[in-house]
């Protein structure tokens, strides 16, 4: 309301003012300082930031809600599909939501487009774009490791260069860089709202936009017009007072911030940073800090809009845009008075650095107490490879910081004692940084330049110094470093922290090294402390663009055909599901009980699987082969119920389904989190799975299994989940779905009487339509018929 009021005054003095000059004319809307047209990007000609329709909807939201908003609610809700009616209560409501763009990398675009291609629609309906990093394993180095991808990948690449040209959608081809980096430096804008394929979306939270990771079905009905849905998170709020010095640096702050709420502590929630400390941090250190906000669970994260957020604008030709937000500056922070959930404070100036893991990415030490760690856990201590860049660490800053850390030590004779990687995040970095020698520094310090892609972050790495099953120790600035994610090794301790401290333990080859404290001995034997890092935070001559990998689609796209093959082993073309029979289902076998940590990489792994993700029969056969089975305590090997026969998972589901029993999954605490993997909730669909039943859920993959038809069902008591035996059987009683009501699993143990559990879900009525239907787009394709 107030936001409206503002635009009345100045259309009114205006208006006066000419008056007042003999001049009679009324104030018209164009008066606006929000009316202008202000493109969201440089790529695209015809989409327009809209802070108008923004200001209109918070005005109607306020008038109604009468309260404070945090600056995460205003996005949301000035982007809701209907203002005046839409029930908004945190942590229960579903908001019906208009997002500004969608983004999809190569691996989940597959899947995603191939959903949008048989929904039949001429071209997607929303500002999308496609970018190909996923698929780019590092092996010996920039240059020849996209050769060798461009030359494996080719059939897929192919695909979605087609698809992205026949349905109106802009393609960044391999090389371009990651998605995250390259929306950060194009896309994202400030108050905007963005859905992305990959959990790491969030990086955009950095430039002031809520960016949101979600499954492949979701950006569908985006790319279709429809509203996309999502539970009102709540909002924990993050108060930064102080200011970043010396070793610490933004990363630290989402390590401390993941040492205090762990994996699932976000889960249903918005992580809003505010305070003062929020300005002594560059956006693309915000913008660290919101990429790995996905790490705790988080909705996603956020920072405010500030001169550190305009002056990357205007550094990556934007400035316009900059312009622009600064007369919407008001809705771009939050209200004084705003309430939040849960309030965290952080003194930056009194912020330790930090190392998170192995194996988790909240298990925090600070730096101080590391070494006492590594000897009391019996860690390995040796460093074996250091690792920077990523979509998380490989900013401007961060490279000059580390290269900086690296000079210091080539100048007292030092080189790299670990093996060293270097992933540039878009190939703007990685020429800027080749132009202004950060590159070459990082090269005589006996580092390797991989190709500008996720490589070893997501287990695209043909690691060849270890064996498989030896233990070690890597240390990366990467965001997640789950169980053999890196290198496809269980035995590999993967740390995370900043690019200063990967840098410096890498000196050292030690993970007993301090730099704060501790000495390192030069070429001639004398000992020196490393200088703490600096960097500017932006390049003082501006960006180097590089070599230039984008390709928009073309004017006339109706001759364009879309390239899939029939007998491809990695494209399918999609079947509709099956619809919901309107039966209880009865005698279900349990495929596996999951016990501990069940990851979407644990459901459908990553590496060398990534190859087919858009065939999903073929990848289907990785279907939870890193689900520990609580029966055994082993991977991959469950009890037919049927044969009596142990094999692997995939194969005793397609048995089950080849005989037409569908089957149930047992997990347990915060199963599905990690990357926002489709894949993940596809598979047990396509293998015949009815239900997922669980202690808890992360976010994106129970909506990722509602989307396929699946039933994610929750124990109304996790104790229950201990009652459970891997060979009972079970009956749904799916008749018995209804909004907000608890819905029967009866138990028939092996040996004993039958018992009943209740199920709890979170459901609403038009997610009920996806399960009857068969699937979120089968419901599309219903109604697009009615």
């Amino acid at each position: 309301m107030l936001a409206s009021r503002q635009l009345l005054g100045v259309a009114r003095s205006r208006a006066l003012g000419c008056a007042g000059m003999g001049i009679r004319r009324m104030a018209t809307v164009s008066d606006s300082p929000l009316d202008k047209k202000v493109r969201q990007n440089n790529w695209e000609e015809g989409n327009f930031i809209n802070y108008k329709k923004m200001s209109e909807n918070l005005a109607v939201v306020r008038s109604r809600l009468n309260r404070p908003l945090t600056f995460a609610e205003k996005v949301l809700y000035s982007h809701l599909d209907d203002p005046h009616n839409q029930d908004i209560e945190r942590g229960t409501s579903y908001l019906k939501l208009r997002p500004d763009r969608v983004a999809c990398q190569d691996a989940t675009a597959q899947m995603a487009l191939l959903q949008f291609m048989s929904a039949g629609m001429p071209a997607v309906a929303n500002p999308t774009t496609v970018h190909c990093d996923h698929l780019i394993a590092a092996e010996v180095g920039g240059e020849k490791d996209l050769e060798a991808a461009v030359n494996v990948n080719k059939e897929v690449y192919d695909f979605l260069s087609s698809v992205c040209a026949k349905y109106n959608i802009g393609f960044w081809k391999p090389g371009s860089g990651i998605i995250h980096q390259i929306i950060l430096e194009n896309y994202a804008f400030p108050g905007g709202l963005l859905i992305g394929t990959d959990s790491h979306t969030p990086n955009a939270g950095g430039l002031s936009m809520v960016a949101i990771g979600v499954g492949g079905a979701d950006a569908v009905d985006v790319m279709a017009n429809l509203p996309w849905e999502l539970k009102a998170p709540k909002m924990i709020g993050v108060k930064l007072t102080g200011q970043l010095s010396g070793w610490t640096a933004p990363k630290d702050i989402i390590l401390k911030v993941a040492g205090i709420l762990t994996v699932k502590g976000g889960t249903g929630a918005i992580v809003e940073y505010f305070g003062p400390g929020v300005d002594s941090i560059s956006a693309t250190g915000m913008a660290t800090v919101c990429n790995m906000g996905a790490e705790i669970g988080a909705t996603t994260s956020l920072f405010p809009f500030n001169d550190r957020v305009y002056d990357y604008l205007v550094s990556t030709k934007r400035k316009d845009i900059g312009d622009f937000a600064r007369a919407y500056a008001k809705e771009l922070r939050a209200d004084e008075g705003a309430e939040y959930d849960q309030v965290i404070e952080i003194n930056l100036s009194e912020l330790e650095p930090h190392i998170n893991g192995p194996f988790t990415p909240d298990l925090a030490t600070p730096i101080s107490k590391f070494s006492e760690a590594v000897k009391a856990n019996g860690w390995p201590d040796e460093l074996k490879v250091g690792l920077i860049g990523s979509c998380t660490n490989s900013s401007y800053e961060d490279m000059s910081r580390a290269a900086a850390i690296a000079r210091d030590a080539l100048n007292h004779g030092l080189k790299a004692k670990a093996q060293f990687l270097v992933t540039p995040g878009s190939e703007q970095v990685r020429a800027t940084i080749e132009r202004d020698g950060q590159l070459q520094t990082f090269e005589e310090f006996g580092g390797t330049v991989l190709a500008n892609a996720c490589g070893p972050c997501i287990g695209q790495w043909k690691r060849g110094d270890v064996k498989k099953g030896e233990a070690n120790s890597i240390v990366s600035s990467y965001n997640r470093n789950f169980t053999g994610r890196n290198d496809g090794n269980p035995a590999t301790h993967a740390f995370v922290t900043s690019p200063d401290l990967v840098v410096a333990l890498t000196i050292a080859g030690s993970l007993h090294f301090n730099p704060l404290t501790d000495k390192l001995k030069d070429k001639d034997g004398n000992e020196f402390l490393l200088t703490p890092p600096s960097g500017d935070a932006l390049p003082s001559v501006g960006f180097d663009a590089g070599r230039n990998t984008y390709q928009a689609p073309p004017k006339d796209r109706a001759s364009v055909n879309v390239q899939v093959s029939p007998t491809s082993d990695r494209l399918q073309l999609l079947s509709p599901f099956q619809p919901w029979d309107g039966k209880d289902a009865t005698d279900l076998p349990i495929l596996i009980k999951a016990q501990g940590k069940t990851t979407t990489d644990h459901i459908s792994m990553a590496g060398p699987w990534l190859k087919y993700r858009g065939h999903l029969d073929n990848i289907s056969n990785n279907m939870l082969i890193g689900a520990i089975n609580a029966a055994n305590g082993e991977a991959n090997k469950v009890k037919n119920q049927t044969t009596g026969a142990w094999d692997a998972v995939p194969a005793v589901a397609r048995d089950y389904k080849a005989k037409g029993i569908k089957w149930v999954v047992i997990g347990d605490w915060n199963y599905g989190e990690g990357s926002s993997r489709e894949h993940a909730a596809l598979e047990p669909r396509h293998l015949g799975g009815l239900a997922i039943i669980t202690r808890s859920f992360a976010r994106i993959h129970e909506t990722n299994l509602k989307k396929q038809g699946m039933l994610p069902l929750t124990f109304s008591d996790p104790a229950d989940y201990d009652r459970i035996q891997p060979d009972d059987k079970v009956d749904i009683l799916c008749t018995e779905l209804a909004p907000g009501k608890p819905i029967t699993m009866r138990v028939h143990p092996k040996n004993g009487e039958a018992f009943d559990i209740k199920l709890s879900h979170t459901f609403n009525e038009g997610q009920i339509e996806w399960f009857k239907n068969g699937s979120a787009l089968n419901t599309m394709a219903k109604s697009a018929k009615n």
